[in-house]
């Protein structure tokens, strides 16, 4: 397994991590029901061959974000027999859940007992974004961190986001963070903190990690067959994993990958992957930029998220019902479209939803695309409007 060095933190990690959001389950229709012993002899076997960052968090595998769910107990078990003296263990801060500042060590102390253990390597304030960072900074977030890197809680401190690049850059500079968190891959170079957030991170020393590198599956289960067989005569030993881990692993700024395993096949396969490096050449690159531009000409609207529409009178968080407006429309899937309306629904709060649009159209005035943003409104509350 290939390890590099962490950022500042002194710490050598494996490039691939195992993100424990997807664990398999013995009921589809219920995520809290954790297959115990597929799940533990899959991330020993990760762990065995060199994996060495285990990451989780509160509400993953429960019914509901406000309920604590089933991966964190789980993770405590899987790590037993001495498997967590040979992993960095990740967890993250609800800050969706804090409502003062005694709260936020409620959480981690809950979470270290959930998990076991007497600290956590690496913690991360989960989600950062424009909805929660400006009362979740005001509530103390900064002191919080500090204090429990003093007192060995934590051992490294970051974040999480999932946002507009401004946020992100407001985030970075709120504090001596070890390390981000974020989605990228070959498609999103353009999409959140994307290629500019990391090079931010890289910029500051920090450590970068990745989440969505295969965008939950997007680029291996939607990939069209004409592109798809482009990809297979330049390189007819790789799968699509491999593209899509590949490219990240030569992005300079990218220190350690997570994926979410849901079967014993993942794991062997991105072990495989993480062992073979090979140095990706113009062709390659080449190939996955037309694979980006194909779905980028399929985007709806040709909204950039630069934000000059905002603020809006009436709260609405444009960029943001733009943004998974053109996740639905991607490719013809009901899955592709039914995760589309799930993030809108999670992560657009309800006063920044189209139906306070009023057509005032004083964002029209401002958009450097030209966009008929009150009229696109409109298609917007004909996909997520029922």
């Amino acid at each position: 397994m290939i390890k590099k060095m962490f950022g500042k933190t002194g710490v050598e990690l494996s490039v691939l991590g195992f993100g424990c959001m997807r664990l398999p389950v013995t009921n589809p229709e219920d995520p809290t029901t954790i297959d115990y012993d597929l799940g533990t002899a899959m991330i020993r076997k990760a762990i065995d061959q060199g994996v060495n960052y285990v990451d989780t968090a509160w509400p993953y595998h429960s019914n509901s974000r406000l309920d604590p769910g089933a991966s964190e107990p789980f993770v405590a078990q899987a790590l037993k027999g001495g498997y967590r003296e040979k992993v960095n263990l990740a967890t993250k801060l609800p800050l969706w859940l804090i409502k003062e500042r005694k709260d936020m060590d409620k959480y981690l102390d809950a979470q270290l007992k959930r998990l076991e253990t007497s600290h956590l390597d690496f913690y991360l304030a989960h989600n950062i974004n424009s909805l929660v960072w400006p009362q979740i900074k005001d509530l103390g977030l900064i002191d919080f961190m500090e204090s429990a890197l003093k007192d060995g809680r934590i051992k490294q401190a970051g974040f999480s986001f999932h946002d507009r690049l401004p946020v992100f850059e407001e985030a970075l500079n709120s504090f001596d963070w070890s390390f981000a968190q974020i989605q990228y891959n070959y498609l999103d170079i353009e999409y959140q903190a994307g290629r500019k957030g990391a090079q931010m991170v890289k910029e500051r020393g920090m450590g970068l990690i990745i989440m969505e590198p295969l965008r939950g599956g997007f680029l291996i289960n939607h990939m069209p067959e004409e592109l798809k067989k482009m990809l297979d005569e330049i390189r007819p030993h790789w799968s699509l994993a491999d593209w899509g881990l590949r490219w990240l692993w030569n992005q300079p700024e990218v220190n350690l990958v997570l994926s979410g395993m849901t079967a014993m096949s993942h794991v062997e396969e991105n072990l495989k992957i993480a062992s073979t490096p090979i140095e990706m050449t113009e062709r390659d690159f080449e190939a996955l930029e037309k694979v980006r531009l194909f779905f980028k000409e399929r985007l709806k609207i040709n909204c950039t998220s630069c934000g000059y529409c905002l603020p809006c009178p009436e709260g609405v968080n444009i960029p943001k019902n733009f943004s998974y407006y053109n996740d639905y429309h991607l490719v013809d899937s009901d899955e592709v479209r039914a995760r589309a309306k799930f993030y809108y629904a999670g992560q657009v709060a309800p006063h920044e939803k189209f139906e306070h649009c009023v057509h005032c159209r004083q964002c029209e005035e401002k958009c450097p695309q030209g966009l008929p943003i009150s009229d696109l409104m409109d298609e917007v509350a004909g996909v997520f409007g029922n």
